[in-house]
């Protein structure tokens, strides 16, 4: 078992540039110039513009080399030869951790679903509390949590990222218990899975619940084929901008366990003004702060009532998934 000062000790890096990410993005930047080059023959020849448009259709094809050549050479770097100095020589970490944990949910206008969602965390053997944060419902989704059994709280300020961050905040006030588990009062996620969690828990700081394992995921949900394979690509840029530090292939999901004590030092360099994308943010955040991040299959279930997140059409998960990449690519706004 690595103590955890000297798991500290071992893991804490510099500063690193994410060579492998950009040279992701520069190969899809040269494959994109090359697809737009092929695909100007239709207007070439359909609305006979071949004088205009062939110097550049040729521009395109004959260039888009130079980004996908440089892309593939600074994946070819990062990977043969600045990884092992990226990825910590550490043995595997194992420290058990206490099973009993404070689930908070999030809820916005779910009064169809909130109760049955809290009964079902309640009666959970190993759960110790549940605590509901209403993002500012119009509804009884404040009322129907309370009468279930949930310690509520209402978040006034507007945001997904707002009450996420309220959610967390109010959870890891009790420290009775040593893990933390945030998730949705829609009825997407099941208390079951929290066993599931907490064997992974031993290894890590945050266990994020991934719905990416076809077998566990129900086909009719709000998450369409689009937004599926969406996630996965933003969790693999997050993966390579962090080579070695983690395997991701879901940003998007809320069901997460996190070490209480992982999390308090999380909290303030999170910024709840980021909106729909925060789990991304919040996930980048910890990467970048040398917390251990695994995860763990989970199911996923159609939700009870409407959506009102990212997942409302393909449009919304396509705007919500291009502020996630500027996120991890730029960087995201200062907590305030």
């Amino acid at each position: 078992m690595i103590e955890a000062g000297e798991r500290t000790a071992v893991r804490k890096r510099g500063p690193h540039t994410p060579i492998l990410m950009y040279g992701v993005l520069l190969f899809l930047a040269g494959f994109a110039m090359y697809l737009a080059g092929v695909l100007l023959v239709f207007p070439r020849y359909i609305f006979n513009l071949r004088e205009t448009l062939d110097p550049v259709a040729e521009w395109l094809v004959w260039y888009s080399g130079v980004p996908i050549v440089a892309g593939i050479a600074l994946a070819l770097i990062d990977l043969l030869y600045f990884m092992s100095r990226k990825k910590p020589d550490v043995p595997v970490r194992y420290e058990p951790i206490e099973h009993r944990v404070t689930v908070a949910l999030t809820a916005y206008n779910d009064e169809a679903s909130i109760a049955e969602a809290v009964r079902d965390f309640v009666e959970h053997p190993l759960v110790e509390r549940v605590i509901v944060v209403s993002n500012n419902s119009a509804d009884r989704t404040f009322e129907r949590a309370e009468a279930a059994g949930a310690l509520t709280f209402n978040e006034p300020l507007p945001g997904y990222g707002r009450c996420v961050h309220r959610c967390l905040t109010e959870a890891a006030r009790f420290d009775d218990a040593e893990a933390i588990v945030l998730c949705e009062g829609d009825r997407t996620f099941r208390a079951y899975d929290i066993g599931k969690l907490l064997a992974y828990a031993p290894h890590a700081d945050i266990v994020n619940g991934t719905r990416t394992v076809e077998p566990l995921r129900q086909y009719e949900t709000q998450l369409s084929t689009f937004m599926y394979y969406g996630n996965v690509f933003v969790g693999k840029l997050l993966e390579f901008k962090h080579l070695g530090r983690g395997t991701i292939t879901d940003v998007g999901t809320t069901y997460k366990l996190c070490r209480r004590e992982a999390l308090l030092a999380l909290l303030p360099k999170l910024n709840p003004g980021v909106n729909l994308e925060f789990n991304a943010h919040f996930l980048d955040t910890a990467l970048a702060n040398d917390l251990i991040l695994l995860e763990c299959p989970i199911t996923f279930h159609p939700r009870v009532g409407v959506s009102k997140g990212g997942n409302v059409n393909n449009w919304r998960g396509f705007t919500v998934g291009a502020r996630m990449i500027a996120g991890v690519v730029f960087g995201w706004r200062k907590p305030v």
